[in-house]
């Protein structure tokens, strides 16, 4: 397998006025996906509601994400690689179970959530302990991946870990969420001259970490302003000064992360992109969309399409 990266969006679910999934929806968003340069999607995440969606509405989400990105592929020639996590469980015998339902639906590298494999955080021995079982019950040639999920609680992967997970040589991808430079660092130089690759989920952080040896951007605000990404990846070392004019931009419009009801957020920006979605999330009250964070998304749109007209 060879993976593309670049910016991977963390891939959001959208529903009919029913309630259930709009699985025809979905496909179109990959489609916007490819079409505004993502190299990928991280499929069945935590942006995608995984922890409220039954199993068989994340296997068939992975499946219809899946053959819509391997349809893309065959007809552009452009590798396009989607990863998909989906394990919610506590025991790992359940988790085992979930994840090779979404191994049979399709995906190019099964992640892992690391808080799974150490529910009550109690050290790395535990960790490996689990994820040793975990990996007895996957396909041994099926690649594997980590995503530091903040939900329920956000477990940090070590330098233990990340050790424990070369060693394999199965993993080759790994959603960073510990927003911390020099921390980063540290891991890239764990990883440096491996086939396991890190990508920045911290928009603040993503340029030092391009610069640091990191394979690109996997995160929420790739579903605003992808080209942004695509382009800072592909581009930060032809255009350093261009490139810091990117990172000031993109780790400003951020923080509305934390502010504003995402996904609701994201939903709202598709259908300004005119991928008319139900603003409903199972995960947040429908009331959180008010008007003023309607304008809030607006004005980053606007703000952010004068950049990507320029690039």
């Amino acid at each position: 397998m060879e993976y593309r990266f670049g910016a991977y969006p963390t891939m959001i679910t959208p529903y009919k006025a029913d309630g259930s999934i709009d699985y025809d929806l979905a496909e179109k968003y990959v489609e916007w996906y490819f079409e505004k340069g993502c190299a990928g999607i991280f499929a069945i995440c935590q942006s995608s509601e995984i922890f409220y969606l039954s199993v068989e509405e994340r296997v068939e989400l992975n499946r219809r994400v899946y053959a819509k990105a391997q349809e893309l592929k065959r007809k552009s020639g452009k590798e396009f690689t989607i990863v998909s996590s989906g394990h919610v469980a506590d025991s790992i015998e359940d988790q085992a179970y979930e994840l090779n339902r979404v191994i049979e639906s399709g995906t190019d590298a099964l992640i892992l959530i690391t808080n799974r494999l150490d529910l009550n955080n109690e050290g790395d021995d535990v960790w490996i302990k689990n994820a040793e079982e975990l990996l007895s019950k996957l396909p041994s040639d099926v690649n594997l991946g980590l995503y530091e999920c903040p939900h329920p609680y956000k477990r940090l992967v070590t330098p233990k870990i990340l050790k424990w997970c070369i060693k394999t040589g199965r993993f080759y991808y790994m959603k960073d969420t510990c927003c911390d430079a020099k921390m980063i660092k540290e891991r890239l130089d764990i990883l440096k001259g491996t086939s396991f690759n890190l990508l920045n989920a911290n928009c603040q952080t993503l340029l030092q970490s391009l610069k640091d040896g990191g394979a690109g951007y996997c995160g929420i605000m790739a579903n605003f302003h992808p080209e942004l990404y695509a382009w800072l990846c592909e581009n930060y070392k032809k255009n350093p000064e261009k490139a810091e004019e990117i990172q000031n931009l993109i780790g400003t419009c951020g923080f509305t992360e934390n502010g504003l009801p995402y996904p609701l957020t994201a939903k709202y920006h598709m259908c300004l992109e005119g991928l008319t979605t139900t603003l409903t999330a199972r995960n947040r009250k429908d009331s959180e969309m008010t008007d003023y964070v309607k304008d809030c998304v607006s004005q980053m749109r606007a703000l952010c399409k004068t950049y990507t007209d320029k690039l």
